[in-house]
């Protein structure tokens, strides 16, 4: 389970921490023996020019620190600030004496680490101190920059049907023909919905080979700034992951991912406050849900399994209103009890929403008595017709993954 951060971002805020902090160091250390000898310019060259080896070296220290994540944690950048001031000012000192002739050899050691507790201490002390408040900080700011920005928008992944989507896998009913050309109008009038009500629609590189690829929900599940990569039950469906990931890491979003001989599909996995009910049946297994239980409990979220065998995914069968409602069509469901509020619909089809704000919700157009139901508790209803993709068992929620 790696996270995943762009090369980019994380490149810029390497090099801009390594540089704070050093020139911190540089500064603070120049500046107090400059107070000490009362600012003669003498002494401002010479310490200038003294601890100039020590700051380049610290820059390409913690650069490598910060390149690698180790200011993601208090304790970590605690470990980057010691780690580069001890060397970088022994180095630095080595630096000094050789430039001014005197022999290295090894009685040299003793006097070198001698100066972390004289004339380098306070690049050292300073080194931790700002490693871990402005070198922190900074790295924080830069990395989740672009994700702070996607959390200001409502973004809704998407991904064009593949001209081969008849072709996708069908488990719990009957093939029917599909209608290519009506399927791709009917996606076309979905994504026009989600732009309607405030989405900014992010497509995903369309997949001619992979049939089922526009339910892109089965690929990624987000958890606030954080992606988590599926592991498809379907062996044929996991070459749908690499492009919904190039996607959330474009995004800004921090990526973990699910790992064989774990699977998980997202179609499994819903989300009411902070409980996060999974499905095991056919397409995710007991190490796929364990790998997320792990995964989202520290983001301050507790996972529920729920036997899900009557139906592909656990949102086929149900979902959840605004107020956190589960509904779900009581056939197709396994255990109702497992969820805390349930409300029976009376269709298969309206067991499935999409949240599109407090107040409003997108239902497929094949589920009237439940969109009638659902208008009844104050809600307004907003239908699409999905026919096409709901013969490959498809439904509103699988068709985008929205980023709150």
């Amino acid at each position: 389970m790696q996270r995943t951060v762009p090369i980019t971002r994380r490149l810029t805020a390497a090099i801009l921490t390594a540089l704070a902090v050093a020139l911190t160091a540089h500064v603070a250390s120049v500046l107090a023996f400059s107070i000490a000898n009362n600012f003669a310019d003498s002494s401002l060259g010479q310490m200038n020019a003294y601890f100039l080896p020590a700051t380049l070296l610290s820059v390409v220290f913690l650069f490598l620190f910060a390149l690698a994540g180790g200011f993601r944690h208090w304790y970590t950048a605690v470990v980057a600030g010691l780690a580069s001031g001890v060397v970088a000012s022994v180095l630095g000192s080595l630096v000094g004496a050789s430039s001014q002739g005197a022999p290295i050899t090894g009685s040299i050691v003793g006097p070198l680490l001698g100066t972390l507790l004289t004339i380098n201490l306070i690049f050292l002390v300073t080194s931790v101190v700002a490693s871990v408040t402005l070198g922190r900080r900074l790295w924080l700011s830069v990395v989740d920059a672009s994700t702070a920005r996607a959390d200001a928008r409502r973004i809704a992944l998407v991904r064009p049907p593949s001209a081969t989507l008849a072709a996708g896998v069908v488990t719990h009913i009957a093939r029917q023909e599909v209608d290519t050309d009506l399927a791709d109008a009917q996606w076309d009038a979905y994504v026009q919905v989600l732009d309607e009500h405030g989405f900014t629609t992010v497509e995903v590189d369309a997949a001619p080979d992979l049939a089922d690829a526009v339910f892109i929900e089965d690929a990624v599940i987000v958890f606030g700034r954080t992606a988590v990569i599926a592991s498809p039950g379907s062996e044929h469906r996991r070459g749908e992951t690499a492009a919904a990931e190039a996607a959330v890491v474009e995004l800004g979003l921090a990526v973990e991912r699910i790992e064989l001989p774990g699977t998980l599909d997202g179609g499994d996995v819903l989300k009411v406050g902070a409980t996060v009910y999974v499905g095991r049946g056919g397409r995710s297994n007991a190490e796929g849900i364990r790998q997320l239980r792990a995964i989202v409990r520290p983001l301050g979220y507790d996972v529920v399994a729920v036997p899900t065998a009557k139906v592909l995914h656990l949102k086929s069968a149900v979902t959840a209103l605004p107020d956190g409602t589960v509904i779900g069509y009581p056939p197709l469901v396994d255990d109702t009890g497992v969820f805390d509020r349930f409300l029976p619909v009376p269709e298969d089809g309206g067991a499935h929403v999409v949240v599109l704000s407090e107040d409003t919700v997108l239902m497929a157009a094949s589920a009237p008595l439940s969109a009638a139901l659902i208008e009844s508790l104050g809600y307004r209803v907003v239908t699409v017709d999905i026919s096409e993709f709901e013969k490959l068992e498809g439904c509103v929620t699988c068709l985008s993954v929205r980023i709150r």
